[in-house]
């Protein structure tokens, strides 16, 4: 067992490593589509900066921004795989050793709950002090183990909202409420353009699920036809990335809808992921 924790071990460090220093394929071929669509000149020099921006960091294994971000987890099991209590304290671990390799910001406030909610307990130097948020465990089809590790910045959780839609038994209603809050929000962040993150829930705790496993099931290349209007009308709006106009103020949309319940409202959460997000990361470990 010693063996194969190391194992989980490394490899989580490395993923790690990976989510908060690189670009996935598809993310970066949106970029060069947006880049020779723009005409805004102002705006394809910063998407053009972006994209070469990630393509250092990931030749470097840098931090693609100084906001290192937070660990988001979600763990894919598969029929005939056991999760033990000894696999998650090597993914803590793994954690950990990646935040201290990436390396992560010290941003981990120390001290009892008063202390951390007001910072007066001071900054943890290390930067694995700033722990996980709790892992989400969900079924997947392969008889696998399976981690994504997503860095959350602080930006995106500034301008999100999460909050209750009353629907009137229709779908346009919600989406039409989406679309403003991430208008509102794309023009707030101010690290534009965004990758728009959306869950649809029964309870603020599902849309937030919903949220995560958008970003970690979503494709640039694969886009639902609500996915694109909402991609659509937001870019409409023309605030550009970094706010400077333009047509792109939103690469993509990842959208999950999760089961609903006979009610008047629905519970939606919007993260207007930066330019950098989502930063993900994928590995197996074990069978």
């Amino acid at each position: 067992m010693t063996e194969h924790y190391e194992e989980i071990v490394a490899r989580v460090r490395e993923t790690l490593v990976e989510a908060g220093s690189t670009f996935r394929e598809d993310k970066k071929e949106a970029y060069r589509q947006a880049i020779a669509a723009e005409q805004n000149e102002k705006a394809r020099w910063v998407l053009e900066q972006v994209l070469a921006n990630a393509q250092a960091a990931e030749t470097n294994r840098s931090p693609l921004c100084d906001d290192t971000g937070i660990p988001h987890l979600v763990l894919e099991v598969g029929e005939d795989c056991a999760v033990t209590g000894k696999m998650l304290d090597a993914i803590k671990e793994g954690v950990a050793e990646g935040l201290r390799k990436l390396p992560g910001r010290p941003m981990g406030i120390l001290g009892d709950d008063s202390r951390r909610i007001d910072q007066s307990g001071g900054l943890d130097p290390d930067p694995a002090g700033v722990e996980p948020a709790p892992i989400l465990l969900r079924r997947c089809k392969e008889n696998v183990i399976r981690l994504h590790i997503l860095m959350f910045g602080g930006g995106p959780a500034i301008r999100a909202k999460t909050y209750r839609v009353f629907h009137k038994h229709s779908a346009q209603v919600v989406l039409d409420e989406i679309v403003q809050w991430a208008t509102e929000g794309v023009a707030q962040l101010g690290c534009s353009p965004c990758t728009l993150a959306i869950g649809v829930g029964r309870s603020h705790f599902e849309a937030a699920s919903m949220m995560l496993q958008a970003q970690a099931d979503g494709r640039y290349d694969v886009q639902s036809e609500m996915e694109r209007e909402i991609t659509r009308r937001v870019n409409e709006a023309k605030i550009g990335p970094l706010g400077l106009g333009g047509s792109t103020s939103v690469i993509a949309t990842f959208m999950k809808v999760g089961p609903q319940r006979a009610s008047g409202v629905r519970i939606v959460c919007v993260r207007p992921a930066c330019c950098f997000e989502p930063r993900i990361a994928t590995v197996e470990l074990g069978e």
